[in-house]
C-alpha cells in the first residue's frame, strides 16, 4: 500500500528543498496528476526505507580528541596511538625496511586486503598484508616506475623502464603492452575496466583489459605527464603540468574537456576525493591548494615548508601531504581554513614517495625511500562499508562471481564525461533540429546520389606496369593461394565489372535486373 501524502518522513534523506518543492504541483488532466501522485508516493517510500536503514549502522567514525585546550592531536605519536587502541589494529601497524631497492611506490586492492609495493630499482611484491603472507615477489633488474592492481587482486600492471607489463597473482608475466611506452603512471577504471597510463610520451592512453585492445591514444601537447589521478564521481582523468596546469580528459574527446591553471610552478601530485566535489594539487612553488570541481573555483591555499611529493584523499575525506620525511593529515578543509595539521608523522632520514590510504580502514601505507611503513590514522576508513559493491571479507566464491558481474555490467569508454548524469536525460534541441518531409526527401536523394557516384567511382584500366594489383598478381605466379592473393584477384575482377557496367550504361544497354524487376533483379 502506497504511504499517503500526510505522511512524516524524516528531512535528513529528503532531496533537495530549493530544486524539488515539497507540495506536489497540480496538473491539467487527472491523469498526469495520478502519475505525478504514484511517483511521488514511491520516492517518499524510498525515503523512509532509507532512514530505516541507521539503526542497522551499527559502527562509527572515531577521530582523536584532545582532552583540553592545551592538548592537540598532531602531538600524539603513532607508539602512544599504538599502545591504547585494540589488539588487532596494533598489528596493522608495520614497517618493512627495504633500503636497497627503495624508492617505493604501493598500490592497494579495491577491498583493502592485498598491498603490492615496487621498488625503483626493481623490486616487486604482492602479499596480503594483514596476515604477513608473500603471494610473490619479482625482481627485475630494471627500473619500475608505477605498480597497479585491477579490478581485483588476481592482476596487476607494472610500468617498468620502456614498456607495461601485466603479471597475474604468482607473479607470472602475461602481457607486454609494447604500445605503452616509457610510462610513469597508472590507473585503472574498475567500472569499465580500463588501464590507464601517461608519462614522458606525453600520450594519454587508454587500454581495455578485458579485450586487449588500444581503446583511446591522446595526445596531451604539454610535454612529459607529472601526475595522473583519476576522478572516482565521474571517471574522468586529471593530469598535471610541469606549466602548472591540471587538464581533465575523457575518451570521447581529442582535447581537454577542461583545464585549470592550479599553480605557478610544475605540479607534483594531486587527489580527487572519493564524491568527486574537491580536488587538492601539490606544485613545486611549496604551496598546496583546494580547487572546487563543481564550479573550479580555487578554495583554500596551504603553505609546506618544501614542495609536496605525494597527496591522497580518505574515504571520510582526510588528506595526506607527503613532504620530504614528513607526512601531514589534515581534517575539515573544506570547512574552513585549519590552522595546524590533525597528525604528523616523521621518518628520519628517509624520503617520501607516495602515500595511501588503505580503503576501509584507519590505516596510511607511506612509501619511501628506505621500504614500507603503515600508520594509525583514526577516522581515515568508512565505517559502514557496502559488502555488495566492495567486500573486504569477501571468499574466492564471491570474488569470481563479482568478477562475473563487472563484465556483465562493464560501461562503454563513450560513457565517461564531466557530468555522467547526462546519460538517460532527453535532448531539448532534439525538437528544433528534426526536419521536416520535404528535407528529408531531400536528404535521402543526396544520399542516394552519393552513394551511387561511389558505387561507379572507377579507376582507369592502367597497363601492368602501373597497376600494383596486377604486378602483384604477376610476381606471384603459382599454386599457393594465400588471403593477400585471393583479396586482390577479388579486387581486380570487381574493377573489370564495374568498367564493364559503365561501358553498357553510357551505350544505353539496360541492366539486367531493370528487365526482370524487383522481385527477380536479386537473382542476377
Amino acid at each position: 500500500m502506497a504511504p499517503t501524502r500526510d505522511r512524516v518522513v524524516p528531512t535528513k534523506y529528503e532531496r533537495d528543498q530549493g530544486k524539488f518543492s515539497k507540495k506536489l504541483p497540480r496538473a491539467n488532466k487527472r491523469r498526469n496528476y495520478e502519475g505525478m501522485k504514484k511517483v511521488d508516493d514511491q520516492y517518499k517510500e524510498f525515503v523512509s526505507s532509507a532512514a530505516a536503514t541507521d539503526m542497522l549502522l551499527q559502527e562509527e567514525v572515531g577521530y582523536l580528541e584532545a582532552d583540553g585546550p592545551m592538548e592537540r592531536t598532531m602531538k600524539f605519536k603513532q607508539d602512544d596511538i599504538a599502545n591504547v587502541v585494540d589488539v588487532s589494529t596494533a598489528n596493522k601497524k608495520f614497517d618493512l625496511n627495504l633500503p636497497e631497492f627503495g624508492p617505493y611506490t604501493l598500490s592497494y586492492s579495491r577491498n583493502g586486503r592485498k598491498l603490492l609495493i615496487g621498488g625503483r630499482k626493481g623490486h616487486v611484491a604482492a602479499m596480503d598484508w594483514r596476515l604477513g603472507k608473500l603471494d610473490c615477489e619479482l625482481f627485475l633488474n630494471e627500473t619500475v616506475n608505477a605498480v597497479k592492481y585491477f579490478h581485483n587482486d588476481q592482476y596487476f600492471a607494472v610500468a617498468q623502464k620502456k614498456y607495461t607489463f601485466i603479471y597475474d597473482r604468482t607473479g607470472l608475466e602475461l602481457h607486454r603492452l609494447k604500445q605503452h611506452v616509457e610510462h610513469t603512471m597508472l590507473d585503472f577504471l574498475p567500472y569499465h575496466l580500463l588501464l590507464v597510463g601517461a608519462g614522458h610520451s606525453g600520450y594519454l592512453k587508454y587500454h581495455d583489459v578485458t579485450t586487449g585492445t588500444m581503446v583511446k591514444e591522446l595526445r596531451t601537447r604539454m610535454g612529459p605527464t607529472q601526475a595522473m589521478k583519476q576522478n572516482p564521481w565521474n571517471a574522468v582523468m586529471h593530469l598535471g603540468h610541469a606549466n602548472g596546469v591540471v587538464t581533465l580528459w575523457t575518451p570521447s574527446a581529442n582535447e581537454p574537456v577542461a583545464k585549470i591553471q592550479a599553480t605557478r610552478g610544475p605540479v607534483r601530485d594531486l587527489a580527487i576525493d572519493r564524491e568527486g566535489k574537491y580536488m587538492a594539487v601539490a606544485g613545486s612553488d611549496k604551496v598546496v591548494k583546494l580547487w572546487d570541481l563543481r564550479n573550479f573555483k580555487e578554495l583554500d591555499v596551504y603553505r609546506t615548508p618544501t614542495p609536496a611529493t605525494s597527496l591522497d584523499y580518505s574515504d571520510n575525506g582526510l588528506l595526506s601531504v607527503g613532504w620530504g620525511p614528513h607526512i601531514t593529515v589534515w581534517k575539515d578543509l573544506h570547512k574552513g581554513h585549519q590552522d595546524e595539521p590533525y597528525m604528523t608523522h616523521l621518518l628520519p632520514g628517509s624520503k617520501i614517495e607516495s602515500a595511501k590510504f588503505v580503503p576501509f580502514e584507519d590505516l596510511l601505507g607511506v612509501g619511501h625511500k628506505k621500504g614500507i611503513s603503515s600508520l594509525i590514522i583514526p577516522g581515515a576508513g568508512e565505517a559502514n562499508f557496502d559488502a555488495m559493491e566492495v567486500n573486504p571479507y569477501e571468499s574466492a566464491k564471491q570474488r569470481q562471481e563479482g568478477e562475473v558481474k563487472a563484465l556483465l555490467n562493464k560501461l562503454a569508454p563513450d560513457t565517461i564525461a564531466l557530468d555522467p548524469n547526462y546519460i538517460g536525460l532527453v535532448d531539448e534541441k532534439a525538437r528544433d533540429v528534426r526536419l521536416n518531409k520535404r528535407d528529408l526527401e531531400k536528404v535521402e536523394a543526396e544520399e542516394a546520389k552519393e552513394r551511387e557516384s561511389k558505387e561507379f567511382e572507377i579507376r582507369p584500366d592502367l597497363p601492368r606496369e602501373k597497376s600494383k594489383l596486377k604486378k602483384y598478381l604477376e610476381k606471384n605466379k603459382n599454386n599457393v593461394m594465400d588471403a593477400r592473393k585471393m583479396r586482390a584477384e577479388r579486387n581486380l575482377a570487381l574493377e573489370e565489372e564495374r568498367r564493364e557496367k559503365l561501358r553498357l550504361k553510357e551505350l544505353g544497354v539496360p541492366d539486367k535486373k531493370d528487365e526482370l524487376g524487383p522481385a527477380l533483379g536479386r537473382f542476377a
